[in-house]
């Protein structure tokens, strides 16, 4: 795993107080192309009440079967169901008979309420039973409100939190318009997975052929990177709400979850440097970052420090940002936008909503001049206003996308590196 970290300013003045934003960057490696991969664990938990009927059930059929064909037959696969209750369809194990299983699968039919808990309660068990600690995936898919069993997005994310500090990792996929995006996302992030929308069947099967091509290609589990800031630094602030501990003496701890081949991850940090009564270098952060590798079992840990220049003022004055970094904090404010502009499309607040989108375009544009991707920010900006433009006509659509999309641009992102940086490891 390759871990650098990006200062905005890694010079700050004498006897002031300044702030320092970070951009840390994880890249997973490639395998060698002859390397062999540990079996994976798939648990799937299904949604079957009678709100998956006209097509919804059937499409996650038809993208569950294809699933099953693209597994080994020393997967682990499992299918728990639920409507009323929870069933085990298919006990997780070795697909050593997958006729058997998509027969299954493609006799499910649609049923009645909505009892999620006891489907993802089912499915945690399951899976820890066929994994061994060894690791899992746990995929939720869901079209409606949870109506029976535990609802409580805290609850049931604590849940996911659970399951995960025990080496099952959970995304979850929001499927229509009708389904609960609080508690799916909530469910996602204790579980260290993605949140994901889809609107339609097409993109149901998509995404989930997606993860499959994910778990396959998997490198390493149980990532967590902790912040420890040093002396005089008093205040860490992590972006877009990452799964985050408070540990003592002030280091905050995120949840990374499991990376794929290739993958790479950014994490925005920003720290307060109080005021510094000597000139030189100094440390003010250590950044830990821990993880399983997926082929051997084996943990490594990488240590990256974080340190500025103390500098008189005049000097500090001529100082230039690093504009990758404050691209990427303009970026990331812009998916704070998107997130709180759902919260206020659920609250039925659609004026307030638009003001929050169009206001985060806005503000990415005034980057367009300076920042080193400008493309990606005008994508953005474009995404901002299609969904600030369609708030009032389509609420519970634009809701979801904007939603999924900061949990995806926040949480798993692979983007292109940025140039030398002024701390790496």
């Amino acid at each position: 795993m390759h871990v650098t970290a990006h200062l905005d300013l890694d010079v700050v003045p004498l006897d002031q107080q300044d702030e320092v934003t970070v951009l840390v960057q994880v890249t997973a490696p490639r395998p060698e192309a002859s390397a062999s991969r540990r079996p994976a664990t798939l648990q799937v938990v299904l949604d079957r009440s009678g709100s998956m009927a006209a097509g919804r059930l059937a499409g996650a059929q038809r993208a569950l079967l294809a699933l099953v064909d693209r597994l080994d037959p020393a997967d682990d696969f499992g299918l728990v169901t639920f409507e009323d209750t929870a069933v085990v369809n298919v006990p997780t194990g070795p697909l050593t008979d997958k006729r058997a299983v998509k027969h299954v699968i493609a006799e499910l039919r649609p049923g009645g309420s909505t009892d999620l808990s006891s489907g993802l309660l089912r499915g945690v068990q399951e899976a820890h039973r066929a994994s061994g600690g060894t690791g899992a995936a746990l995929l939720l898919i869901s079209d409606g409100h949870a109506n029976l069993g535990t609802t409580d997005p805290v609850k049931l994310g604590q849940v996911a939190m659970a399951a995960h500090r025990q080496g099952v990792t959970t995304t979850t996929l929001g499927y229509g318009l009708d389904y609960d995006e609080e508690l799916m996302a909530a469910i996602a992030d204790g579980g260290a997975g993605s949140a994901l929308h889809a609107a339609d069947p097409d993109t149901a099967g998509q995404l989930i052929a997606g993860e499959v091509d994910g778990l396959l290609t998997k490198v390493t589990q149980a990532a967590s990177l902790e912040v420890v800031p040093h002396h005089p630094v008093t205040s860490v602030l992590l972006y877009g709400e990452l799964p985050s501990s408070r540990l003592p003496g002030g280091t905050v701890m995120a949840e990374l979850g499991d990376f794929y081949a290739g993958e790479t991850r950014k994490v925005l940090l920003r720290l307060l440097v109080p005021a510094v009564a000597r000139l030189g270098v100094v440390s003010i952060a250590e950044l830990v970052f821990r993880y399983v590798e997926a082929g051997t079992l084996t943990a490594y840990t990488v240590t990256v420090p974080v340190t500025v220049n103390v500098v008189p003022g005049d000097v500090a004055a001529g100082r230039a940002p690093d504009l990758t970094v404050r691209a990427e904090r303009l970026f990331q404010e812009a998916q704070d936008a998107k997130r709180r502009a759902s919260d206020a499309l659920l609250r039925g607040d659609v004026t307030g909503a638009e003001r929050l989108l169009r206001t985060a375009g806005d503000e990415l544009e005034k980057g367009l001049s300076w920042a080193p991707d400008a493309a990606e920010l005008t994508a953005e900006i474009e995404e901002l206003r299609r969904y600030a433009r369609d708030s009032a006509v389509d609420r519970k659509r634009v809701s979801k996308e904007a939603r999924a999309g900061w949990h995806r641009a926040t949480r798993k992102r692979g983007r292109p590196a940025p140039g030398p940086s002024s701390n790496e490891s």
